[in-house]
C-alpha cells in the first residue's frame, strides 16, 4: 500500500468517509503503524494528529495506562496536554486483532480529556473478537475484514 500512491490515496479516501460520518476534531494514532495511517488521514481531512506511544518516547509531561496483552503487559502514553479542550477523537490503527491496544488507547484518550468518537482500522481479524474488547457504544470501521 505504501509503495503505491494510488493505493494509499484510495485508503485515505475510504477513511475520509469515516471521518465525514464521525466528525472528529483530532486523529489519535497508535504506535507505530497507526502513525503511518493516522498522520496522512489527519492531513487529508485537515484536522490535527496526536500520537500514542510506548513509554519514554514523548517529551514533557505524559499520562499513561497499563494494559494486558496475550503474553504479558504493556503501557501506552500520551502528552498530558495533547487533548486539551475536550476534543472528539477518532483512534486509528492498521489492525484490529484482540482489541487490547485499541481499548487501552480509548481509556488513555478519556484520561487525557478527550471524547471518543470511534475507531478506524485498515484490517480487522474478526475471529479474534477485538470489537468485543472496545467500548460498545463506539463506532468501529475496518476497510478489510477477515473472518
Amino acid at each position: 500500500m505504501l509503495r503505491s500512491p494510488e493505493a494509499l490515496g484510495e485508503v485515505m479516501c475510504r477513511l475520509e468517509t469515516v471521518c465525514e460520518t464521525i466528525k472528529p476534531d483530532l486523529i489519535v494514532g497508535i504506535e507505530s503503524r497507526g502513525f503511518i495511517v493516522g498522520a496522512p488521514l489527519a492531513c487529508h481531512c485537515r484536522i490535527g494528529f496526536v500520537p500514542v506511544r510506548k513509554p519514554g518516547k514523548l517529551p514533557g509531561a505524559v499520562l499513561g495506562v497499563d494494559y494486558a496483552l496475550e503474553y504479558g503487559t504493556d503501557r501506552l502514553e500520551i502528552q498530558a496536554d495533547a487533548l486539551s479542550g475536550n476534543p472528539r477523537v477518532l483512534v486509528v490503527d492498521d489492525l484490529l486483532a484482540t482489541g487490547g491496544t485499541a481499548a487501552a488507547t480509548a481509556r488513555l484518550v478519556e484520561l487525557a480529556g478527550g471524547r471518543m468518537a470511534g475507531f478506524a482500522f485498515l484490517i480487522e481479524l474478526a475471529g479474534l473478537g477485538g470489537r468485543q474488547a472496545l467500548p460498545a457504544h463506539q463506532p468501529v470501521s475496518a476497510l478489510l475484514r477477515y473472518d
